[in-house]
């Protein structure tokens, strides 16, 4: 029987990614769909690692597996660091979608002087009891750019451009950039942990 990891989103691109990333590891990765999880779990925290942390443990109190939760955000060198921990909620629209939250980043940056420059972060956390966890982080380096490019991505992807691969996020598709992204490189790190909490061995 495969050792079960408990991933803390719903979010359907974050699940693909997820899974993809952890593919090497011989694990079940469950979804809160799969146990009819239906949690809201309020980002109040003032950090990265507060907010995984309040829904790895929402997800652990809820299912008693160990769990893998992270907190991600875009941070634009010209806004300050905004949309940051609040990269999902950016945009006054209501009920505001990924392209809103695109649309109203350009909105704000419009009378910024280029280049954009901008990383993703990522901190994860692999939680195995109410108070005993692991953090990893994770950053991506690029540009904003003022057009959408790509259709392979969620979220800022389309207007996050890397340099080095002279493509957005939304243009990489999923092998680079589950390699590269800031996501991967939190969980790629977390990768032994999690096989010696669980007990797993790599697949290849």
């Amino acid at each position: 029987m495969q050792p079960e990891l408990l991933i803390a989103t719903s979010n359907p691109g974050k699940i693909k990614e997820i899974k993809a990333i952890l593919s090497p590891l011989n694990l079940k990765i469950t979804t809160p769909k799969d146990l009819a999880l239906n949690l809201r779990v309020a980002e109040t925290g003032g950090t990265y690692l507060e907010n995984a942390l309040l829904k790895a443990r929402a997800y652990y109190q809820a299912a008693g597996l160990p769990v893998l939760a992270d907190d991600s955000g875009l941070e634009v060198d010209a806004l300050d660091g905004a949309p940051g921990l609040h990269s999902a909620r950016f945009s006054p629209k209501e009920n505001a979608n990924d392209a809103d939250r695109r649309a109203y980043l350009l909105e704000q940056l419009s009378d910024k002087a280029q280049p954009w420059h901008a990383h993703f972060h990522c901190t994860a956390v692999l939680l195995s009891s109410s108070d005993n966890f692991t953090k990893k982080v994770g950053r991506c380096r690029g540009l904003i750019i003022p057009e959408e490019r790509g259709n392979t991505g969620f979220g800022y992807d389309p207007v996050f451009y890397i340099p080095e691969y002279g493509a957005t996020m939304a243009e990489l598709g999923p092998d680079i950039k589950n390699k590269i992204s800031h996501r991967a490189k939190a969980l790629i790190a977390l990768n032994p942990v999690i096989s010696k909490l669980l007990g797993i061995n790599e697949l290849n």
